[in-house]
Parts: structure tokens; C-alpha cells; sequence
């Protein structure tokens, strides 16, 4: 048996071409936060302009069927009974009064968030221009919004007592933020972590097909509405759904509703998690997602921008709002 070296001749062997090689495919892809991007896209879909008109007409045509209706049974019924006519007409009289009254319902909530947008665009306009007389018009809005919000009377005394000292622009609406906006900046985070961990808990531990869909959309509805309530805007209805579609269709825009760097440590804790259940790594990604449509949507209620604070770190939200979790979360 011979032991010396084995020489093989590479001119009769097909040479190597590493660049060829098929991918090695992953066992198991990382998760990307599926439910989320669903609600993204179910938030932010347009209906066609084909779309929107045949649901103008419906509901036209029905509310006039539906009218047309109304009047002919009362008439009828006066015809016939004059009492019962009567109280038909009341009960309908009242129905119309109570579609009236929430229809100013929501024209006041439209018009609350309004006024969160132009404090902030005022704002801005003077951080920009370092307008210390702009900076106290601002100062005198954020006071006359919240004068009815015993949860900011100690901030209002605090910013009353000390605006005086402060003569520049930065260093006012800075006292300001602090000050007032403090103690509703905890509460909008509280409000970020308890809808993310609905979301990854649901996702996580549900196994029905679309209810992690149905929660993350139904939690970060109402995540963003009580976000817009802790800043004063309490939007109805029709505002908080405006006002998803409108944090959304930014988020989208600008390719935020995804895994990017500020989702590093969730991304790789839901790659661990998705070791031992795909379920859980999706759970831990929707959440942060969830996480960080809170911090757009507390951007957008917040009357005052980012300044003298620091914007609110969604590894951090996720961290608190999923420690123990998933075994340490």
C-alpha cells in the first residue's frame, strides 16, 4: 500500500466556481412584522376615484330610500292614529338630533387637532427664527389649551413662575417642554408600551388566521386616539381614523413601516424567539413596529416638537414593554 502524497490532475477536473454555488438557504427567514404591514397597507390604501363614487351614490340613494321611507310610515301613521303618529315623529326628531350632535362632535375634534398642528407649525416657525416674541405666543397657546387640565396645573404654575427669566426663543419653548409636556410624555409611552405588548402577546400566543391582523389594527387605532387624548386633542371617531391613516400613510412614505435600525435589538430578539416559535419572533417584531408607530403618532399630536427632550427610543419602549414577556423579553 503506497503512503506518499495523492496527486490529482486538475486539468482533467471541472475547476471550482464559488460564484455558481446555489445560495445556502435559510432555515428559517427572520421575521418582518407581517400583521403590521398588513395594517399598513389596509390604513394607507386609497379607494379609486370609480371606488369612492359608488360608495357616494350608496350611501345618497340609501339615505334618501331611507328618508322617503321614514316620511311616508309617519304620515301613514298620523292618517291612521294620530297619537302614534306623533310619537313617531318624536322618537325620529330626537334620532336627528343625536346624528347632529355627533356630527359636532366630530367637527370639534377635527377642530382640536387642528389647533395641536398650529401650535406645532408656530412652534417651529420660531425655533427656526430663535422669535423670542413668537416663542410667548406659543407659551400663551399651550396655556390656554390646557387651562381645563388639572393633570397640567402644576407645569402651568411651574412655566408661569419661570418664563419670565428666560429670554430667548430656544430656552423658553425648552422650559416649556419640560415643564408641561413632561408628565404627558410618560403617559403617551405608557399608552406605546400597553399597545405593543397587546400586539406581540396576540400574535404571539393566537393561532387564528387575521386576528393578529384585527389586533394590531384595533390596538393601534386606539393607541393613537388616547395618544391625541393625552395631548388635548381627544379625536372622535372619524378624526382618529384620520389621523392613522395620516401617521401611517408618513410612516409608509417614508419606509419606516419595516425593519430598520432602531428595531435592530427587536429584530434579533425575534430571531432568537422564532428559534423555538415563529409565532413568538413575529410577536416580538409587531410589537416594536407597533413601538414605533406610537413615536410617529406622538410626533404628530405633540403640540411642541422635540427639542430640549429627546425623542422617544423605540428599542427602549420594546424593551420595557416586553420585558418578561417572552421569558426576559
Amino acid at each position: 500500500m503506497s503512503r506518499g502524497p495523492v496527486l490529482i490532475d486538475l486539468d482533467q477536473t471541472e475547476a471550482a466556481k464559488p460564484d455558481l454555488a446555489p445560495a445556502v438557504p435559510d432555515i428559517m427567514d427572520a421575521p418582518q412584522g407581517a400583521a403590521m404591514q398588513q395594517v399598513a397597507a389596509l390604513a394607507t390604501r386609497r379607494p379609486s376615484r370609480l371606488g369612492r363614487w359608488f360608495w357616494s351614490l350608496a350611501l345618497a340613494l340609501t339615505g334618501f330610500v331611507v328618508s322617503l321611507a321614514a316620511w311616508d310610515y309617519v304620515t301613514g301613521l298620523l292618517a291612521r292614529s294620530p297619537i302614534l303618529g306623533g310619537i313617531a315623529t318624536v322618537l325620529i326628531a330626537l334620532l336627528v338630533l343625536v346624528l347632529a350632535v355627533l356630527a359636532l362632535r366630530e367637527l370639534a375634534a377635527f377642530a382640536r387637532l387642528r389647533r395641536l398642528d398650529d401650535v406645532q407649525r408656530q412652534a417651529r416657525a420660531a425655533l427656526d427664527s430663535s422669535d423670542l416674541k413668537a416663542a410667548r405666543g406659543v407659551v400663551d397657546a399651550l396655556n390656554r389649551l390646557y387651562t381645563d387640565r388639572d393633570d397640567t396645573a402644576w407645569g402651568r404654575a411651574e412655566l408661569k413662575s419661570r418664563q419670565g427669566d428666560v429670554l430667548d426663543a430656544d430656552g423658553l419653548l425648552g422650559l416649556a417642554e419640560t415643564a408641561l409636556l413632561g408628565p404627558l410624555d410618560a403617559r403617551a409611552q405608557r399608552e406605546v408600551e400597553a399597545a405593543a405588548r397587546q400586539v406581540a402577546t396576540v400574535t404571539a400566543i393566537v393561532p387564528l388566521a387575521l386576528a393578529d391582523v384585527f389586533t394590531a389594527l384595533t390596538a393601534n387605532l386606539r393607541m393613537i386616539r388616547r395618544i391625541a387624548e393625552v395631548y388635548g386633542g381627544r379625536a372622535g371617531t372619524l378624526g382618529s381614523w384620520r389621523l392613522t391613516r395620516s401617521v401611517l400613510t408618513h410612516l409608509v412614505a417614508t419606509g419606516a413601516v419595516a425593519v430598520g435600525d432602531d428595531l435592530i435589538g427587536s429584530v434579533a430578539g425575534g430571531g432568537v424567539l422564532s428559534k423555538v416559535s415563529r409565532r413568538f419572533g413575529e410577536g416580538v417584531v409587531n410589537g416594536a413596529l407597533t413601538a414605533r408607530v406610537g413615536v410617529a403618532a406622538i410626533e404628530v399630536c405633540r403640540p411642541l416638537p422635540f427639542h430640549a427632550t429627546k425623542r422617544p427610543s423605540v428599542t427602549a419602549l420594546v424593551r420595557r414593554a416586553l420585558t418578561g414577556l417572552f421569558g426576559g423579553g
